[in-house]
C-alpha cells in the first residue's frame, strides 16, 4: 500500500495557512494504488493507452481496486478543475474504466481554494475490477468483543439486510447449535458474508439470495468471523485469530457497558498478534447521546495509552467513512471508531461504506511471492459430508492449489505424512478450480479417512519435505503471571493452527520470569510432534498466565524418531 497520507489530501482544502499558499497533498507514490490526475479531457489515442495501462498496473498494485483523485498534480497541488472539464475528465474515466473490465463510483468531491474566479473542484473515484483469476476480491474480518455486546446481531443485520428486533432475531440465523440459540451466546466460529457489487452496492442474503448467488453478483467479498465473546470460550476466539489468518478485526463495544469483560483481553490479543482494528460502538439506540460519548471518550483513552500507540478516528459522516478507510489501509495505527445500532440503523450505512472502500491490506508483491512457493494448506476443521466424503477447512497459506492436485498431509501422531488427492474446491460456498495464497476455502478429499486428520495439521507439496518438532525455541514475553514462571510450567501453546499443551523445558539465561521479562524459551510438546517454521507468532496461556513471542528455532526430527521422543 502506499504510505501517502491521504487524508491530507482532503483535510487541507479549506485550511490552507495563507490565501496566498497553494494546498498540497503528500506528492504521489509510484507504487500502490493511488492515482493523481489533473485532468483527462479528450487524450490523444496515444495517451489514451498509455492512461488504461496505468490503470491497469494501479489496479493490479490494489488487488482489484484503485482511487483516482481528479484535480491534483503529480507533486500533490490541490489545483482543481471547473464544472466543464471535471465532467469531462470523469467521462475519458469512465472510458478508461470500461477498456479495461472495470466499474467507477464517484466517492467524494470537495471544492478547492485556488487563485480564481470559477468555483474549482476534486473528485475522488474508485475503480473496481475483478482480476481475471479471481472470482472477487476478499477481505476477512475477525469479530471481537466481550459476550452480549451484539456481535452476532450486527452480522446479521448487515447480512441479512433487516434490522434486529431488540430481542436479538436477527442474529438467529448465525447460531450453529442448540444451545447457542437458547443461551444467545455464541461458543463456535461462524463465517458469514457480505458481498459488494462493482458498483458499491450491497449484496446481501435479502431478497432470499443463496451464498452461490451472493458470490456470483459480488465483485468484492467480505468474510466475517464470529468469534466467541464469552471468557470460558477464549481458546476459540484465539484459534480464531492465529488460525483464519484475518485481514483486520471488528471490536465491538456496547455503548451502554463500555470497556467490560473480555473487551480488554480481545483488545490485547489484537494488538499482540499485530491484528489492525476498527471499533464499533453499538446499541446507541439504548443509551443517552452523553453516554456514548462517554464510552467513546473511554475508548480513545485506552487507545491513546502507551501500550495501544493508536490514533483514534469518530466516523460520523460518509466523508469520514471514506477518509477512514483509506487511512487504515496505509497506517496500522490509525483505528476508526463507529457509532451505530443494530435496531434503528443508525449509521449503519456509514460502516458499509468503509467496508466497501476498504482495501486488500496486503499488496499485490507480498501475494505473488507467496503464490511463487510450495503448496501449503493449514487444516482448521474437519467434516464429513454425504456424498462429497471428508472435507477439510483452511487457509492457503503459501502456493497455488487445484483440483486434483497430489499433497501429502501430517504430521500424525507418530510424525509420517499421507499422501491424498484434493478432488474439489469451494471459497465462501461456491465451486472454484484454483485456490491462490491467503485464500480461505474447504478442500473436498474424497474416501480419505477423516480419523487420520486432526485440526492444526498441513497439507503440503510432497517437494516440500516438510520438517516436523516436539522440541523448540522462542522469544517470548511474559504478558503476565501471578508468581514466576519456571522450568517444568505447562501452558497451552497457539502458533498459527497449531494448539497443544507443552511444558517449559528450560529458561535460558535465567531460572525464571516475572510479568513483563522477556527471554528464549525452550518448549516440549506433550502429545504429537508439530509442523513449526522458524518466525512464526506464537501466544500462550494457561489460567491467567499469558505470554507472546516467535519461534526461533526447531529441533526437526524425522518421521521414525516422533515416536520414541515423545515416549510412545
Amino acid at each position: 500500500m502506499t504510505h501517502s497520507p491521504l487524508h491530507s489530501l482532503f483535510s487541507a482544502v479549506g485550511s490552507s495557512s495563507s490565501p496566498s499558499e497553494p494546498q498540497r497533498a503528500a506528492p504521489e507514490a509510484e507504487d500502490g494504488n493511488i492515482e493523481y490526475k489533473l485532468k483527462l479531457v479528450n487524450p490523444s489515442q496515444y495517451r489514451f493507452e498509455h492512461l488504461v495501462t496505468q490503470m491497469k498496473w494501479r489496479l493490479q498494485e490494489g488487488r482489484g481496486e484503485a482511487v483516482y483523485q481528479i484535480g491534483v498534480e503529480d507533486n500533490g497541488l490541490l489545483v482543481g478543475l471547473a464544472d466543464e472539464e471535471m465532467r469531462a475528465s470523469l467521462k475519458t474515466l469512465h472510458r478508461m474504466a470500461e477498456k479495461v473490465g472495470a466499474d467507477i463510483t464517484v466517492l467524494r468531491e470537495r471544492e478547492v481554494d485556488y487563485d480564481s474566479d470559477v468555483p474549482r473542484k476534486i473528485t475522488e473515484v474508485l475503480v473496481r475490477k475483478v482480476p481475471d483469476n479471481q472470482q472477487f476480491l476478499d477481505l476477512r474480518v475477525a469479530v471481537l468483543g466481550n459476550v452480549d455486546s451484539g456481535k452476532s446481531t450486527l452480522l446479521g443485520v448487515l447480512t441479512q439486510g433487516e434490522l434486529d428486533n431488540g430481542r436479538g432475531r436477527a442474529r438467529l440465523n448465525l447460531f450453529r447449535h442448540l444451545h447457542e440459540i437458547q443461551s444467545g451466546r455464541t461458543s463456535s466460529i461462524s463465517f458469514e458474508i457480505l458481498g459488494f457489487n462493482s458498483r458499491g452496492e450491497v449484496v446481501n442474503y435479502s431478497d432470499s439470495r443463496t451464498a452461490e448467488q451472493i458470490c456470483e453478483s459480488s465483485s468484492k467479498m467480505i468474510t466475517f468471523i464470529d468469534l466467541a465473546g464469552h471468557h470460558k470460550y477464549l481458546r476459540t476466539t484465539i484459534f480464531g485469530l492465529t488460525s483464519y489468518c484475518p485481514d483486520c478485526a471488528l471490536l465491538l463495544v456496547s455503548a451502554n457497558t463500555g470497556i467490560a469483560g473480555t473487551t480488554r483481553e480481545h483488545l490485547g490479543l489484537a494488538l499482540a498478534l499485530k491484528v489492525p482494528f476498527f471499533i464499533v460502538v453499538s446499541k446507541v439506540d439504548l443509551c443517552s447521546k452523553a453516554t456514548v460519548e462517554r464510552t467513546v471518550r473511554q475508548l480513545e483513552r485506552v487507545l491513546k495509552q502507551p501500550g495501544c500507540h493508536k490514533l483514534p478516528l469518530l466516523v460520523t459522516s460518509d466523508d469520514d467513512a471514506v477518509t477512514a478507510a483509506q487511512q487504515f489501509a496505509q497506517s496500522p495505527n490509525v483505528t476508526p471508531i463507529f457509532t451505530l445500532s443494530s435496531v434503528s440503523g443508525e449509521s449503519l450505512d456509514l460502516l458499509k461504506v468503509f467496508l466497501n472502500i476498504l482495501p486488500p491490506l496486503t499488496n499485490s508483491k507480498e501475494q505473488e511471492e507467496l503464490m511463487q512457493q510450495l503448496t501449503e494448506f493449514q487444516v482448521d476443521e474437519i467434516y464429513t459430508v454425504p456424498e462429497v466424503g471428508t472435507v477439510v477447512g483452511g487457509t492457503l497459506s503459501s502456493g497455488i492449489c487445484r483440483e486434483g492436485d497430489q499433497l501429502v498431509v501430517g504430521p500424525t501422531d507418530d510424525g509420517r505424512f499421507l499422501e491424498l488427492k484434493v478432488c474439489s474446491i469451494q471459497r465462501n460456498r461456491s465451486a472454484c478450480r484454483v485456490l491462490r495464497a491467503g485464500q480461505a476455502a474447504t478442500l473436498a478429499l474424497g474416501d480419505f479417512d477423516r480419523a487420520l486428520l486432526r485440526k492444526g495439521m498441513v497439507m503440503v507439496s510432497p517437494e516440500m519435505n516438510p520438517t516436523i518438532c516436539s522440541v523448540f525455541e522462542a522469544e517470548i514475553v511474559l504478558l503476565f503471571h501471578a508468581t514466576t514462571f519456571r522450568r517444568g510450567f505447562q501452558v497451552t501453546v497457539h502458533v498459527g493452527n497449531v494448539r497443544q499443551t507443552a511444558v517449559v523445558e528450560k529458561i535460558h539465561a535465567k531460572d525464571k520470569l516475572r510479568t513483563g521479562e522477556k527471554a528464549v524459551v525452550r518448549f516440549r510438546f506433550l502429545k504429537h510432534p508439530e509442523y513449526l517454521k522458524v518466525g512464526a507468532k506464537l501466544l500462550f496461556r494457561e489460567g491467567v498466565t499469558k505470554g507472546i513471542g516467535h519461534v526461533t528455532d526447531v529441533q526437526a526430527i524425522a518421521a521414525g524418531e516422533a515416536q520414541a521422543r515423545l515416549g510412545f
